[in-house]
């Protein structure tokens, strides 16, 4: 009887240990769920479904359709988008002359862009030389004295391949309209030793600091005259060892653009900074 009582108790509690087992969790894949289980995780899932980031307004398609609107959108969907939907819609002929020229203005600096497909064409000498004529500049080549310049028509004769004997020696940038995004396209100019951004209205510290780390280590001449470059823009003109003329409107305007002269002219021993007056005609 005792061997039988033990045999019954060693079942019973063979038993339990399974039950107890089997409420226990576990990664494996084949364990069976119960319904409850398995009701929660559809729920959460749902949960989640919904919680997610709605599509921005202005990237479903019903959202502007063939409306006119759609001019105003702005596909990048940025804070400054936020900012302008918050605002009250003013259709003043003040307010859309202002959106249609920062239009304009993006666009430009768009088109401004370095391409990387074009210098491995081109090279960056033909390269930045197509860049400058194509926007109304001018250029010089090492061996050649012309200025090469695009036609009225937006039409200029220059190699549409890399070209060994061609070296950019001077480049006029004078009254372009140029970006900070567009000075990516002058680079490793070993040759060049002239360079000119008289009147540009873009150019500021900003491009100064871009133009000096481009890699022009024979550069000779620069004109700032008529652009937007303060003396916190002139510090970075160390890049270029081998300065010798630096063009500025009046180096003496104020006690901040006469230190920071002096201070250039004595860090590039053969730098001389000169006043507008003395080299443009102001006729």
């Amino acid at each position: 009887m005792l061997h039988g009582n033990s045999r019954r108790l060693v079942s019973l509690l063979g038993r339990q240990g399974r039950r107890l087992a089997s409420a226990q969790p576990t990664n494996e894949p084949n364990e069976e769920v119960s319904h409850t289980v398995r009701r929660i995780r559809e729920e959460l899932a749902s949960d989640k479904q919904r919680l997610k980031w709605r599509t921005p307004i202005g990237d479903r398609p019903e959202d502007w359709g063939n409306s006119k609107l759609k001019l105003f959108s702005n596909s990048e969907q940025n804070s400054d988008f936020i900012v302008m939907m918050q605002r009250p819609i003013d259709l003043s002929p003040k307010n859309m002359k202002q959106w249609w020229a920062n239009r304009q203005e993006k666009i430009e600096r768009h088109m401004q862009q370095f391409i990387p497909e074009r210098h491995k064409i081109l090279g960056a000498e033909l390269a930045a030389a197509h860049f400058i004529l194509y926007r109304g500049g001018a250029a010089r080549f090492v061996n050649d004295p012309r200025w090469h310049r695009a036609t009225e028509d937006g039409e200029f004769s220059l190699p549409n391949k890399f070209h060994p004997g061609y070296k950019v020696e001077a480049l006029r940038c004078d009254n372009m309209v140029l970006y900070y995004e567009g000075l990516e396209n002058l680079r490793c100019l070993d040759q060049l030793k002239f360079l000119s951004f008289h009147n540009v209205k873009t150019f500021d510290d900003w491009c100064l600091d871009r133009v000096s780390g481009g890699e022009f280590p024979r550069l000779e001449v620069l004109d700032l005259s008529g652009t937007a470059v303060t003396t916190d823009g002139l510090s970075c003109l160390y890049r270029l060892p081998q300065l010798k003329l630096l063009i500025l409107d009046d180096p003496k305007q104020t006690l901040e653009m006469e230190l920071a002269a002096a201070m250039l002219e004595v860090a590039l021993s053969p730098l001389k900074v000169v006043g507008a007056d003395a080299i443009h005609n102001h006729g």
